[in-house]
């Protein structure tokens, strides 16, 4: 019986890498074991920086809160104890957009918790 090796299969599959290879630098781009392992570090990268960004937004946000809070003579800590003994449910990325883009709405919201 002749060997079967599936190679519409194994086509499909490098076809698969390679599309996703796309707009890489060099044999990247083009030669099947180098863009291989630049697809699947380019996915590691990508999961582990989903993640990140979560952390890292959450980090913009308290600095943009901060800033706002300090402008009217309050921590960001002491804001958010305030805000919490208040009962407003606003959380960080509300709170921050509002201190850049509405800060007349941000003021409101820090004299209701003074």
């Amino acid at each position: 019986m002749p060997r079967s090796v599936n190679s519409v299969a194994s086509r499909a599959r490098r076809k698969k890498v390679l599309k996703s290879a796309k707009g890489y630098w060099g044999r990247r781009k083009n030669v099947w074991t180098v863009a291989k392992n630049a697809v699947e570090k380019g996915m590691q990268y990508a999961y582990r920086d989903r993640k990140a960004k979560k952390r890292e937004f959450r980090a913009l946000w308290i600095q943009r809160i901060n800033a706002g809070a300090r402008a009217h003579g309050m921590s960001y800590s002491v804001f958010m104890c305030k805000l919490k003994e208040a009962k407003i449910d606003l959380n960080r990325k509300v709170l921050a957009d509002l201190a850049m883009n509405h800060p007349e709405a941000f003021k409101a919201v820090v004299d209701k918790v003074k």
